[in-house]
């Protein structure tokens, strides 16, 4: 087996190599890194995953990892975001009633909903990096083409399908970036991924502040007005497409995955990068000859991966991606799978369902008096203008936005003392709160400050439930379950821009105090998951 020449070696992506097919099955040889078993003494031992991410140290690596896989979280945020601040404008010249309106922001969440078990289920089967490639090239590409559609319903079919590419990239990212954290600081880098949303709903807010209000910002193109708000919406694919060409140039597979189909050797070259990254100007070695695999556990996980090769008709295929949820629903995994769908349709349902509606019910308060009782006046589509633009509306936003900031810092501070399943509680019980405290307000500037209040913590419980959610199941089907209750959110996420569409204009009590009441049961669901404070990933 031959060693990589000099040119070669300086043409190996920055962060990681190009590791072989799974479906090869290891038969390809693998490349040595300058580090590889040929220049280690024989007396080093060998180690179990869990060990060898403790040895591979904290640092740079972690760093720069954290950089690049929290800007394809904050991409993923303005993508989905970026509708709910266009709509003001976007409405005129597309025409929209309020029930169109809720059509179009659940649009990207019925993607989100096909695409999230979809692209979970190839994760653990294909690999995340490969996966999250292709998901955020989905969602950048058909994010861009968006802005050119001229009727509401291409605009919703392409939003659509933006949807179903961000469906991929929010629970394989978590997985993903998991599996390379030692077990002592994994809540707290999980929960600094999560503060990545934040600044993504921070960009998108400050670009519609920004881009949206030019109006001279268009081009006439014969058939058609290529608006400010699709400029906008241009801008919002670009985090995406960026995120994309980064994992496709610099990012190495995950090693836990690598090690669960079978490959040591690459995963031990990532260790040894790692290692490598967060002890520079060491000249000491990777202190391991190998990998311990248990191999009974280990041909247990790659067995789906063999009936690949098994499954030629469709019922076979759909029964072998089926296959992980069942496992979902049997114990001992049974009572937390039922505690997560609950508290994934809770949150879903009452942060989407209210968030996707603040710029239109900011921009309905703007005469003052609370949301709620200008919002059950019918608005008159013909009579109102969306020219010129109320630059308040995304002001309001972007404070909105921010008010993010304490939570998330809270969360990376408390994190791994509190442990995750008392933070989800105890801030869904605060979210409900302040939910059913935007309904009993009475004045514009009292309904901003406890929209900000629900902001700041809601935060705190999605956080903590990525970090729950990621520490509850193995690897085999870490990305399968947060794909599936992901794609559970998403279908409460479309019934609640449904649900405030249809109520918004004339019973705005209704979908509030159901938000409120759902945030209530998503804390007491809460309570009956384990705890998983500091645990071994399996």
């Amino acid at each position: 087996m031959s060693r990589r020449s000099e040119g070669d070696e300086a043409r190996r992506p920055l962060l990681g190599f190009r590791s072989e097919d799974p479906d090869s099955g290891g038969d390809a040889p693998s490349e040595k890194s300058p580090d590889s078993t040929d220049d280690r003494s024989d007396d080093q031992p060998k180690l179990s995953y869990e060990e060898a991410v403790e040895e591979a140290g904290f640092g740079l690596f972690h760093g720069l990892l954290l950089l690049v896989c929290g800007w394809a979280n904050a991409s993923d945020a303005v993508e989905i975001l970026c509708v709910s601040f266009l709509l003001p404008t976007a409405r005129c010249d597309l025409q929209l009633s309020s029930a169109d309106m809720g059509l179009l922001t659940a649009s990207i969440f019925l993607g989100m909903m096909l695409g999230g078990y979809m692209w979970g289920y190839l994760a653990d089967q294909r690999g995340r990096q490969r996966v999250l490639v292709i998901s955020l090239t989905v969602n950048g590409t058909f994010g861009a083409v968006a802005s050119l559609a001229p009727s509401f319903w291409l605009f919703l079919l392409l939003r659509f399908l933006s949807g179903v590419g961000v469906g991929g990239s929010i629970p394989v990212i978590f997985s993903y970036f998991s599996e390379f954290q030692p077990k002592l600081r994994r809540g707290a880098m999980i929960s600094a991924l999560a503060t990545f949303w934040m600044a993504g709903n921070i960009l998108a807010a400050g670009a519609a502040w920004l881009v949206i209000p030019r109006t001279f910002l268009h081009v006439e193109l014969g058939w058609l007005d290529f608006q400010s708000w699709r400029v906008f919406v241009v801008l919002c694919s670009i985090p995406s497409l960026t995120s994309a060409f980064i994992f496709s140039l610099a990012m190495p597979e995950s090693p836990r995955f690598l090690i669960q189909v079978g490959m040591e050797e690459e995963a031990l070259t990532v260790f040894q990068l790692m290692y490598k990254l967060n002890h520079r100007g060491s000249c000491k070695p990777f202190p391991a000859s190998g990998l311990l695999v248990n191999r009974k556990d280990d041909e247990d996980e790659v067995e789906p991966l063999r009936m690949r090769g098994c499954c030629e008709h469709l019922t076979c295929f759909f029964k072998q991606g089926l296959a992980p949820i069942r496992q979902l629903f049997v114990r001992p995994l049974l009572s937390r799978s039922i505690a997560l769908l609950i508290i994934n349709y809770c949150i879903s349902f009452g942060y989407y369902g209210l968030w996707m509606w603040f710029p239109e019910l900011f921009k309905r308060a703007e005469d003052g008096g609370s949301p709620c009782a200008n919002m059950s006046q019918p608005q008159s589509q013909e009579n109102e203008s969306c020219y010129p633009v109320k630059t308040a509306v995304y002001m309001e936003g972007f404070v909105t936005a921010a008010s993010n900031l304490p939570g998330n810092i809270f969360t990376i501070l408390l994190m791994d003392v509190v442990g995750g399943k008392i933070l989800l509680a105890g801030s869904l019980l605060l979210s409900s709160l302040s939910v059913f405290l935007i309904y009993v307000v009475k004045t514009k500037s009292q309904s901003l400050l406890m929209s900000c209040v629900f902001s700041g913590v809601s935060v705190i419980s999605w956080n903590a439930l990525d970090v729950v959610g990621t520490e509850l199941y193995p690897t085999q089907l870490r990305s399968s379950a947060l794909g599936f209750f992901t794609g559970v959110g998403r279908v409460a996420a479309i019934m609640g821009n449904v649900v405030f569409g249809q109520l918004v204009d004339s019973n705005c009590a209704v979908p509030i105090l159901v938000v409120s009441a759902l945030l209530l049961a998503g804390g007491l669901a809460a309570l009956k998951l384990p705890p998983t404070k500091q645990t071994d990933l399996t």
